[in-house]
């Protein structure tokens, strides 16, 4: 599956490299700097003008609406690129709603809308690559939603409403079609490559065969799982733990060891270095303490646009880079303290371990069955 190359495409080999090497082997060809000053530039608009009428419990979502509708952009015309991003930013707008007009509720409906829209999400990979990528961005930004509304309910100093954090991530989204409409005039009207351009392109139909609606499942299952611990059980910050398992999963069932060591040793080292930060505010208060809080805003959307630009560089520390800068935005306007960093750190493992052990569980079993299926050579039969 071409989604399967994302993980390793631009990756140098390996030879017979030791796997601390292997695992943090550099690849110089995938930096790419201008993209990420590109998306850092862009970034700056939510960031100063949620700072200028200090609401910045809605930045996260014209965030992740500007961010992931960069990533969503499949090229091409400006009508044709216009369309898929509105569509896009519509869905995802939809699952805000979804996720923060919950976030409050019982667990038990936090799991039901976790696995269905997980489920949704893989299935999706019917209607082409492009689309299945997609929509499994849409599906960790609902996991996110999850995440920061129930943080925001339980923070009794912060009120978020439902229709602005909706308002938000749309307006995240428009920006980026604005944007691409002012470099489409500037550049002559001409159409224009995928500003990701690594990222699979293809949007034909495949069929929906067995295997995929069992990786959809599986899927589900995890994410589903982690939310009922990290819910269910009222764990202190289990929501990092879905957080986690989304991320460590991989986008399809030939997940490589060495991206899943990749991913795991990415997770665990971003989830260190966030609560290392958030410990930084812990005895802050007043007008120090919004400072400070802005100053951690700022290191964090510079530690995203890096990941950004290094995702090619070396996966290990392109999972550290996202994983750090997305932690310590949901979890801002949390108190810390030692066994608030020690929990994080915890389920953040707790998660990787679970969704990274089941990829490669169900890729192993994917592989005996289609061993099993193949001929036995002449000289064996009977």
């Amino acid at each position: 599956m071409a989604a399967s190359q994302l993980a390793t495409k631009g990756q140098p080999a390996h030879g017979g490299k030791s796997w601390p090497s292997k695992v943090f082997e550099f690849n110089p060809a995938g930096l790419n700097w201008p993209r990420a000053v590109m998306v850092l530039d862009v970034l700056l608009v939510p960031l100063v003008f949620f700072w200028a009428i200090g609401h910045q419990e809605y930045l996260l979502s014209a965030v992740f609406g500007l961010l992931f509708s960069v990533l969503a952009d499949p090229g091409g015309s400006y009508g044709y690129r216009a369309w898929h991003i509105a569509v896009f930013g519509l869905i995802g707008a939809a699952l805000t709603a979804l996720g923060f007009g919950i976030g409050g509720d019982a667990w038990g409906w936090l799991v039901l809308a976790a696995g269905v829209v997980t489920l949704l999400a893989g299935l999706a990979a019917m209607f082409g690559v492009h689309r299945f990528v997609a929509a499994y961005l849409l599906n960790i930004w609902f996991i996110l939603a999850l995440a920061v509304a129930s943080g925001f309910h339980h923070a009794a100093h912060i009120t978020s409403y439902t229709w602005a954090q909706v308002l938000a991530w749309a307006g995240g989204s428009a920006l980026w079609i604005v944007v691409t409409f002012i470099v489409w005039l500037i550049r002559g009207r001409q159409d224009r490559p995928q500003p990701v351009a690594e990222l699979p392109g293809d949007t034909s139909r495949r069929k929906l065969t067995g295997p995929l609606i069992m990786f959809a499942l599986l899927r589900a299952i995890v994410i589903a799982g982690t939310v009922a611990l990290a819910f269910g059980l009222n764990l202190s910050h289990g929501y990092w733990m879905p957080i986690a398992a989304i991320v460590a999963m991989k986008a399809s069932l030939d997940q490589t060891t060495l991206v899943a060591v990749q991913r795991l040793a990415g997770a665990l080292f971003g989830a260190v270095a966030a609560a290392l930060v958030l410990l930084i505010p812990t005895s802050e208060h007043g007008l120090r303490l919004v400072t400070v809080t802005i100053g951690l805003q700022v290191v964090a959307f510079v530690v995203v646009v890096n990941g950004v630009g290094i995702r090619f560089f070396n996966y290990a520390l392109y999972c550290a880079a996202i994983a750090a800068g997305v932690l310590i935005l949901i979890d801002l306007p949390q108190p810390s303290d030692y066994a608030a960093e020690g929990y994080r750190v915890l389920w953040t493992l707790c998660g990787v371990a679970i969704g990274v052990v089941v990829m490669l569980l169900a890729g192993l079993l994917a592989k005996r069955k289609s061993a099993a299926k193949q001929p036995a050579p002449a000289g064996h039969a009977g």
